[in-house]
């Protein structure tokens, strides 16, 4: 009778846990797999520029100019402003010794703007200091002239760089508008394409004049720095001629 006992306990450990085994795999069964997010499309430079519309086009022509006429000019300057620190020395050892033509040629060896200036000047020695001093002045001005070419570009630039970028931000709105009176519906699938365009065109235009302008004030930084070269330069060989007629 025992034997029985045991034997019917048995049965009844083995049916409750094949039970739950059971309700455990029809559970498990009945959960939701878990969904993966869905990957986020990447989008490139070029895609992002494009969405900006037809306005990014004078846009890049205006960075490839702000580019171009800022690298051009700041070659230009940074070669006027070079000047040799023994230049006016061999000047004023060529005029003490009354040789003109040595003093020329180190005038005509240097690139500088003030080395015109000087062989301006020393081409008049004859004459009277005032008249050396205009001369050398006209020279100046036309040297002066020359560096600030295509700088007023680059200020332009800066000012319609930003008004582009409007234009584009209302070109964007008007898109905006005439998409939900298409679909008659206000959702960010209709909208996105004209908000696009709107804060793209914005940030490139602000950006591109933002550059333009900051290019053009260290390039006057630099044409003012050369500016005060020549006329140290000049007001030193005026000097010395004022030293040799006292």
């Amino acid at each position: 009778m025992l034997n029985s006992v045991l034997l019917q306990i048995v049965t009844n450990t083995v049916t409750a846990a094949t039970t739950v085994a059971d309700t455990v795999k029809n559970m498990s069964a009945q959960l939701p797999l878990p969904v993966e997010p869905p990957k986020q499309a990447s989008l490139s430079l070029l895609d992002l520029i494009m969405k900006g519309g037809f306005i990014m086009i004078p846009l890049g022509l205006l960075s490839l100019l702000t580019i171009y006429f800022f690298f051009e000019r700041f070659m230009t300057i940074k070669k006027a402003s070079k000047l040799d620190t023994n230049f006016m020395g061999g000047i004023k050892e060529s005029i003490k010794n009354g040789n003109k033509d040595a003093a020329k040629a180190l005038c005509r060896n240097s690139t500088s703007p003030a080395a015109r200036m000087i062989e301006k000047g020393v081409s008049r020695l004859n004459k009277p200091i005032k008249e050396i001093e205009e001369a050398m002045e006209n020279v100046g001005k036309l040297e002066i002239n020359r560096l600030e070419k295509n700088l007023n570009v680059l200020s332009l630039i800066g000012c319609i760089g930003p008004i582009l970028g409007f234009v584009g931000t209302i070109a964007g709105v008007i898109k905006i508008f005439y998409d939900i009176s298409l679909t008659d519906n206000i959702s960010i699938g209709v909208i996105s394409t004209g908000l696009y365009q709107k804060m793209i065109t914005s940030a490139s235009g602000l950006t591109i004049g933002l550059l333009a302008f900051i290019g053009y004030y260290i390039l006057n930084s630099m044409l003012d720095k050369t500016i005060n070269k020549m006329e140290t330069v000049s007001t030193e060989f005026v000097d010395m001629l004022h030293e040799q007629t006292n």
